[in-house]
């Protein structure tokens, strides 16, 4: 029996519903979960784990380096302000500015993005470029309780606790510094299209969790817009937080996150609660990093635009740069870099 004809022990649902993404309508065989001695105690996320395993990666990844300082191991991440620095765009000379008479005239990002263009214009066949502006979400109450209870307390019981006395932390919300910090970046977006030509995002990403879509909106949501280029964001599944025991990471139901955000669009199959979460186990770095393999497998295939915001949260960015072959590269809340990727189809 495929796997679209199961359903999830503990929901009752059709594992496909169950899973929350179109990602995993791929069937499976029964007897590929031989292994399990009891299969009616396996988990939804259990069956999520190993579906999406299943999966044959559809791209290869890998970070261009040289064109901006977050990529070079000299660049201190600690130190590094996306601010002051362009978003770390180096100044340099570029293939295609031979080509360029009016180079004198033109800011570096634009002739980066002239650059880039060349990259995907001479690509081979299976290979293309995409530059992902990559934000962490502005600060949660989560973060200030960790920092108050320090980490060994706040993982070893805080984090899977609903809040405490002086805050809610489950699928945690903005703080006021969280909010500035967010609106900080919008007006630095706004600086960046005005004077330094900097390449608008032609589509926005955002993890589901309630801190991200404040955060996207915060950013993004009053820029001036072309016409061609709106902020219509879509939230995916996959771009949560490294997930279970913590309620933070336990996402709110999707008729709430609906109606407090009525301008994102909610990806195919996304489910009303979430069945992801569980109180008992914490992904491992290995299986987030399958998770957001498939995320970018999912994108690349789909998206055929070119430059692409993610908001999402600091293991997920993590996460994300070890599978893109980046360096590590850990940022404060409210940060965004950018990141220059290739991918290549697997045959």
């Amino acid at each position: 029996m495929p796997l679209k004809n199961m359903t999830s022990p503990s929901t009752g649902r059709s594992l496909i519903d169950a899973c929350g993404t179109r990602l995993w309508c791929n069937a499976l065989p029964v007897a590929s979960l031989n292994h399990f001695k009891d299969f009616t105690r396996i988990s939804s996320l259990s069956f999520a784990r190993l579906v999406v395993m299943s999966q044959p990666k559809a791209f290869t990844y890998s970070t261009i380096t040289g064109y901006f300082l977050q990529d070079e191991l000299a660049t201190i991440a600690e130190s590094f302000d996306f601010v002051a620095t362009n978003f770390g765009l180096l100044e340099r000379d570029y293939d295609s500015d031979v080509c360029d008479d009016s180079r004198g005239l033109k800011t570096q990002w634009q002739r980066f993005e002239q650059e880039f263009k060349r990259l995907n214009e001479t690509a081979d066949p299976d290979m293309t470029y995409k530059v992902l502006y990559v934000g962490r979400h502005g600060e949660g109450n989560h973060n200030v309780a960790e920092r108050r209870y320090g980490r060994e307390e706040w993982d070893g019981y805080w984090a899977a606790q609903e809040g405490d006395s002086t805050a809610h932390w489950a699928d945690a919300h903005l703080t006021e510094l969280g909010i500035q910090q967010a609106q900080a970046v919008n007006t630095f977006w706004k600086h960046q299209v005005a004077e330094a030509r900097t390449p608008l995002p032609e589509r926005y990403y955002t993890s589901p969790m309630y801190r991200c879509l404040e955060t996207a909106n915060h950013t993004f949501a009053d820029l001036d817009l072309p016409a061609e280029k709106p902020y219509k964001p879509v939230v995916k599944e996959f771009l949560r937080e490294v997930n279970g025991v913590h309620t933070c990471d336990r996402r709110s139901p999707k008729s709430a996150l609906v109606a407090a955000f009525p301008n994102f669009t909610f990806e195919p199959g996304f489910a009303e609660n979430d069945e992801l979460w569980t109180p008992d186990h914490r992904e491992t770095n290995a299986e987030i990093d399958e998770r957001m393999q498939r995320l970018l497998d999912d994108i690349f295939r789909h998206d055929s635009t070119t430059f692409i915001s993610f908001t999402c949260h600091s293991g997920a960015i993590s996460s994300l740069l070890r599978v893109l072959g980046h360096r590590e590269f850990r940022l404060p809340t409210g940060a965004v870099i950018p990141v220059l990727v290739k991918a290549v189809k697997v045959n």
